[in-house]
């Protein structure tokens, strides 16, 4: 497989969740996470392939806030070869996979939700934003998303995810939208919406 990578198996009745981490994070980031969530879910936690002065990520940027979109499409179908490639090793097709992310892992779980429906159909979105510039045009009526976003972020401004929750539910997706006052961070409160969220 193309990814550095993590791997625990759990309950083959619960999630696989896709833990996506951040700039400059790692596979154990959101191992924490993936426990509130759902204890007995089978994690694969892969590194981001793009390093940024020694950080990790998941694609290219021109500056703060700019994304280089080229790569970010790129960047999206190898993450969803990567889980191809991870279900077919580690014989998880046709069990519930649901991807989790933050920030820069946020963001590459919506582009692959939106460019490879049928490769990732659910999603747990923590501090994201809109990562393409146009409406790729696929279709996501089986899709679920989780939006969860802090009115005081200004990494990943509300007008950005607000286009981003447009651009899903034209697409036919299910979003779920939480707002918390915080900033670009993971707050208790928006795991446990997460949680719930998941349990359905």
């Amino acid at each position: 497989m193309n990814l550095e990578h993590k791997f625990r198996e759990g309950d083959p009745a619960a999630p696989v969740l896709l833990l996506l981490h951040g700039t400059g994070g790692g596979p154990e980031d959101l191992l924490g996470l993936a426990e509130h969530l759902d204890p007995a879910a089978t994690v694969l936690a892969p590194r981001g392939p793009v390093s940024e002065h020694g950080m990790a990520r998941w694609f290219r940027r021109l500056a703060e806030g700019v994304f280089d979109h080229e790569d970010v499409r790129r960047r999206a179908h190898e993450l969803a070869e990567f889980i191809l490639a991870a279900q077919a090793e580690y014989g998880l097709a046709g069990r519930r996979l649901v991807a989790v992310g933050f920030s820069n892992g946020a963001n590459i779980a919506a582009a692959t939700a939106l460019l490879r429906p049928e490769v990732l159909s659910e999603a747990a979105l923590f501090a994201g934003m809109s990562p393409l510039p146009e409406d790729p045009g696929t279709d996501l009526s089986g899709s679920r998303v989780f939006l969860a976003n802090g009115t005081a972020d200004q990494m990943a401004p509300l007008d950005s995810v607000q286009r981003l929750d447009a651009l899903l539910r034209a697409r036919g997706a299910a979003v779920t939208p939480f707002r918390h006052p915080g900033g670009h961070q993971l707050t208790l409160e928006a795991a446990r919406a997460a949680a719930s969220w998941l349990s359905i």
